[in-house]
């Protein structure tokens, strides 16, 4: 069998670049390969977002952009976490396995409560839900940023102390991390976030997200000044990502060199952006135009998941004495 890759993005607003380059494009292209599971985290977005409302639309709107940016549910399997409710019954059953001390270690928790999120347990075993979703699947590669990795090597712990106790029954995955593309930085130089404010969405207004891109901030020196330090420049940053390498470098050696505007550095970023995702646009407003079958595609898609999910469960169950 071919190696199973895994992929889950939280509902928790609307995606943009940092969601495509850090995890959505690997994902999509590892469909080449076969044997591709991507789901919407519907259960993970409830540590933050107490919305009802919002969580359906922003599920929705996951699910346009998934299949609009290339995912082909003939290729792959795509679902809604929360129709596969197997993978809470896991969850509980690897909690019983993992270590206090182990959770407490978690940067990202530690992160968003310093960021005044109100802790929840939630938010707190955020990393044994994560686990479940990997294990219930025998995944074997997970795609995934810089920053969940952690939570990655976390699910390997998780696996490894669960096999020791009960003996092998769950798969070890392995972390997939794009060098090129792990982190994306945002309008502000932060990494791109929804928390920060700093995104630039994927789908949106042309009118609004070109004055996103034209705002960002640059220092004051002039046109004809030598950049020394183009490459660490935020629009060449950016520009790097949604342009062809041989443009890139282009504007990267003109802004070394001087005599290329900040102002003509962000007009060719925003132009490249806004073309890299053209066929996608079309592509999402067909899909809205029927939604009928966005969830004939992600029902489908649980059935497929749920099968796999099965099994492994019920593998887990016996192996702890549960069956």
């Amino acid at each position: 069998m071919s190696s199973r890759t895994l992929t889950g993005i939280q509902p928790t607003g609307t995606l943009h670049l940092g969601n495509f380059f850090g995890a959505m494009r690997p994902a999509i292209e590892a469909q080449g390969a076969g044997n591709s599971f991507y789901f919407i985290a519907d259960y993970h977005s409830m540590t933050a977002l107490f919305d009802a409302a919002e969580r359906r639309r922003n599920t929705l709107g996951v699910a346009l952009d998934w299949l609009a940016c290339g995912l082909d549910p003939a290729r792959s399997v795509f679902w809604r976490q929360s129709d596969v409710p197997e993978v809470t019954e896991l969850a509980w059953i690897l909690g019983t396995v993992t270590p206090k001390g182990l959770l407490d270690r978690a940067t990202s928790f530690k992160d968003k409560v310093a960021k005044e999120i109100a802790p929840n347990f939630g938010l707190y075993a955020y990393p044994v839900l994560m686990a479940a979703d990997i294990l219930l699947f025998d995944t074997n590669v997970v795609p995934v940023g810089r920053d969940q990795k952690q939570h990655l090597e976390m699910a390997r712990d998780i696996a490894i102390k669960f096999n020791l106790t009960y003996g092998e029954t769950l798969v070890v995955p392995e972390p997939q991390i794009h060098e090129g593309s792990a982190v994306v930085p945002g309008l502000d130089g932060q990494k791109m976030s929804k928390s920060y404010g700093n995104t630039i969405e994927l789908f949106g207004d042309e009118r609004a997200l070109r004055k996103k891109i034209m705002g960002i901030v640059m220092d004051s020196r002039t046109p004809a000044e030598p950049k020394p330090d183009a490459d660490q420049n935020l629009a060449i940053q950016l520009l790097k990502l949604v342009a062809p390498a041989e443009v890139a470098t282009d504007y990267e050696s003109r802004l070394r060199a001087g005599g290329l505007g900040y102002g003509d550095l962000k007009k060719a970023l925003f132009e490249h952006y806004w073309n890299t995702f053209a066929a996608a646009r079309v592509r999402r407003a067909e899909l809205a135009a029927d939604l009928g079958q966005v969830e004939r595609i992600l029902q489908e898609g649980a059935e497929r998941a749920r099968a796999v999910a099965d099994a492994v469960l019920q593998r887990a169950r016996k192996a702890c004495g549960l069956a």
